[in-house]
């Protein structure tokens, strides 16, 4: 019985090795895809980030964008405004999300922005 026992309690603590193992490797990947991610967005767009306390794609999920238009970041947040004006019976916390929002993918559009003419200067100084 003891031996059963034993055998039992030996194939169980490598069952939950191996799934411990396998769940440590899946977030190294998942870091180092996040990390990759962060390198590609460069500097200037990390660093807006840290100092927004908003990340990029959680500001285009607030003002439901898809792609960063003016027009259309504009449209959203003005009706997001409106509608979450505490006069209105909306909601503080949730304007203050739409404001800082806004600000965050305004500040990615200055970025980007700056990035093209960057490159445009480059490309210029080439001929």
């Amino acid at each position: 019985m003891a031996k059963y026992l034993a055998q039992i309690i030996v194939v169980g603590v490598q069952v939950v090795g191996r799934a411990f193992a396998r769940a440590l490797r899946q977030e190294f990947a998942a870091s180092r895809a996040a990390a990759d991610a962060r390198g590609r967005a460069g500097p200037q767009s990390a660093a807006a980030t840290s100092i927004s306390g908003i990340s990029l794609q959680e500001a285009q999920q607030i003002l439901n964008v898809s792609k960063l238009s003016p027009e259309e970041i504009q449209k959203n947040y003005d009706h997001l405004f409106k509608v979450n004006d505490k006069s209105v019976g909306g909601s503080f916390y949730l304007q203050s999300k739409v404001v800082r929002a806004k600000e965050r993918l305004d500040e990615e559009l200055r970025i980007m922005a700056q990035r093209q003419s960057e490159r445009e200067r480059s490309r210029s100084r080439r001929r």
